[in-house]
């Protein structure tokens, strides 16, 4: 018992949060997630409106979006989601799109070129937060992290606490991204 509860403690958004300190984030991250035929998927959606929330309230003068092509995909996550943000009201010079990541290593690994060393407020969901932040840290992005809250299945929370722990070992790269 006192082993599932340190592990959930390792694993809790709250802790990993303070990982960039206090200095404001000069974009905020939004982790992709499915699109179908060009619209996002609830849980992306979600995504997006929490950082659209975020960049109304001035909490970061920039939104990256990323997220690439799935087989048989017409559209890119990064696209779509910046699409969606641009409609409702995120001016052009506000929107970085990233479009060819496959993986979360990779969402993080292709705005390092953007992002240098500003620091960043990754957006995604409450059970996904943990690993992101770890990977982001890995990467050596300054980073802190706001957990999206929904209804997410017991089985996505399971799969998420396995990768986190797998990142912790070191598999993370090899299995995120298998270019390298």
């Amino acid at each position: 018992m006192a082993l599932l509860l340190g592990l959930l403690l390792l694993l809790n958004p709250g802790v990993w949060v303070r990982g960039a300190g206090r200095a404001a984030p000069h974009y905020i991250v939004v982790l992709g997630a499915a699109q179908y035929n060009g619209k996002p998927s609830p849980i992306f959606k979600n995504r997006l409106e929490a950082a659209l929330e975020l960049f109304r309230q001035g909490v970061a003068p920039a939104i990256i979006v990323t997220g690439g092509k799935r087989p048989g995909d017409r559209y890119s996550e990064g696209g779509v989601g910046c699409g969606y943000l641009r409609a409702r009201g995120v001016p052009l010079e506000a929107l970085v799109c990233e479009e060819q990541s496959r993986s979360t290593w990779q969402n993080l690994k292709n705005i390092l070129p953007v992002v240098r060393d500003h620091p960043v407020l990754i957006v995604t969901d409450d059970p996904h937060l943990p690993r992101a932040l770890l990977l982001a840290e890995r990467l050596g992005l300054k980073a802190r992290g706001y957990p999206v809250k929904g209804s997410f299945s017991s089985a996505y929370y399971q799969r998420e606490i396995l990768l986190t722990l797998l990142a912790r070992l070191g598999f993370t790269d090899a299995y995120s991204d298998p270019a390298r």
